[in-house]
């Protein structure tokens, strides 16, 4: 085929992709969770610990992947009415297909199953998620959807037509049984989240939680499972829900679910401590009356940009404006710009310790958010900030690329503020976080809680974990203890490049 008529039939191609609409979602009726009762078996189990604590809540922070995991099977197998999940990713590795089977194990059993993702990671599994639609328990949406289904020319044409709409996505994760416990933070469903990977594992954390503000995540739930944003997956499918499908994802749900059992990964299970206290009950909550689940709107994603339309920056920012001592974070994708530079700057000044924790270029998968971050280093260790920058972790085999978004070593966001007051959810502090996506988070006053997290910050931003960043007579310089280093400590050349290219660039708006 002569050069010129590929490219008139890929020009061609484009064109008729980009004219792919969505169909017009209809008025659904209202669809509400199931309200907690008194007689399933985590009714039975939770009520009497939040009977004893009248009007409070009880959190555990969930620091590693195995206890995350394990804590979400074990869930759905005691959910008797209803699981509720909400999530920007879900992978079909290892752990993904094992909670597709336990999801499928608790239907099965009559367990009503609410499926909300968000379309930029579904579309990609297109069929396994309609074909979880064909149980007569399963119900699945799509949030803010591609008009195409599949291929990489439709996909293309999806992003000429709308692309300001496609570039807001639902970054919230939510995992809710029976009403009576809820899992969520920073943690998507698959391999690397739960410490299953063979190459990089997040470095990542949870809030479980028991009581009112489990009620306060259903509402959320239910806000964006009602929102015009949200499609039935069935809607964008019409005929391709077949029970052959569902039978072809049941298979290898159940095949992955039995593999895990003799996997390395099922032997780590065992050896965790924390799955183990879970597994026999005993599993400490500290309880809080002060606390807040907060979420943005749905329709943020179909709005102008603009820092009004953050829901949770419009929590966080009263909480940081009125730290009296100290203020610390931990964000992968940490973007402050000028005012939040300048804001963590006059704390300093104002004799407060502020210390932040993100990833190093070597670790940080998407190198273009670290080059908008590395233009205010300079001005926030000038300032007195306290900066540390995460390693990759040992043996890492991850890709890196401009805009990858499952291959950084750390992926926790949260922040806490005077040892008292912790945060933990899904919000970078970056603009994307603030302007272009949904997110949510938990906002929690405990001290025990805070130190808790303390301790999580200290143990990640060790020497053995993380570079200490500090400037040498102006000159940015990144040590151990052991060794210093006069530029990004272990990036390649690439990497360099592409985090300059976002300095120099107008991306800001989008990272």
């Amino acid at each position: 085929m002569r050069p010129i008529v590929r490219l008139y039939l890929t020009m061609c191609a484009l064109l008729l992709a980009a004219c792919a609409a969505l169909p017009q979602r209809p008025e659904l009726p209202l669809q509400m969770a199931i309200p907690a009762g008194s007689h399933t078996k985590l009714d039975l189990l939770i009520a009497p610990a939040e009977a004893r604590h009248p009007g409070a809540a009880g959190f555990r922070l969930v620091s590693t992947g195995p206890e995350a995991f394990a804590i979400r099977v074990r869930t759905a197998a005691l959910a008797e009415r209803s699981l509720d999940v909400q999530t920007y990713i879900w992978n079909s590795d290892l752990t993904g297909q094992y909670l597709a089977h336990v999801l499928l194990t608790a239907a099965d059993r009559g367990v009503k199953v609410r499926l909300l993702v968000d379309d930029m990671n579904a579309r990609s599994r297109n069929l396994s998620f309609t074909a979880l639609g064909v149980h007569p328990n399963i119900e699945v949406r799509v949030f803010n959807p591609l008009a195409s289904r599949s291929g990489a020319l439709p996909l293309m044409g999806d992003f000429l037509s709308s692309g300001k709409r496609l570039n807001h996505r639902m970054h919230n994760k939510i995992w809710i049984a029976d009403n009576r416990i809820a899992i969520g933070g920073g943690r998507n469903l698959g391999d690397e989240y739960f410490g299953a990977s063979e190459n990089v594992n997040f470095v990542d954390l949870d809030f479980a939680m028991v009581g009112p503000v489990v009620r306060e995540a259903s509402a959320s739930f239910d806000k964006y499972w009602n929102s015009r944003a949200a499609y039935p997956i069935a809607l964008l499918n019409p005929g391709a829900l077949t029970p052959v499908e569902l039978e072809r994802v049941r298979k290898g749900a159940d095949q992955a679910a039995a593999q895990g059992k003799v996997s390395s990964y099922a032997k780590l299970l065992k050896r965790d401590d924390a799955v183990e206290r879970l597994v026999d009950g005993d599993w400490t909550l500290d309880w809080s009356s002060d606390f807040l689940f907060v979420s943005d709107d749905p329709l943020k994603a179909l709005k102008r940009p603009g820092l009004d339309k953050s829901n949770v920056l419009s929590v966080l920012l009263p909480v940081l404006k009125s730290a009296q001592k100290s203020q610390m974070l931990i964000s992968p994708y940490f973007v402050p710009g000028v005012t939040g530079t300048d804001a963590f700057v006059a704390k300093v000044k104002d004799g407060q310790q502020v210390r932040i924790l993100t990833n190093s270029l070597a670790a940080n998968d998407v190198t273009l958010v670290h080059g908008g971050y590395s233009r205010y280093r300079k001005a926030l260790l000038s300032g007195g900030v306290e900066l540390w920058e995460l390693k990759p972790l040992p043996g890492s085999k991850a890709k890196k690329s401009l805009f990858g978004s499952s291959s950084a070593s750390l992926h926790t966001k949260a922040l806490v503020v005077d040892s008292l007051q912790l945060f933990v959810g899904s919000y970078n502090l970056d603009p994307r976080s603030t302007s272009l996506n949904c997110e949510q988070g938990v906002l929690v006053t405990s001290a025990a809680l805070a130190g808790q997290f303390e301790r999580i910050f200290a143990q990640q931003s060790d020497s053995a974990r993380a570079w200490r960043v500090s400037l040498v007579d102006g000159d940015l310089s990144w040590t151990d203890g052991t060794k210093t280093y006069d530029s990004d400590p272990l990036a390649t050349t690439a990497q360099r490049f592409q985090a300059w290219l976002a300095r120099v660039l107008p991306f800001e708006s989008q990272l």
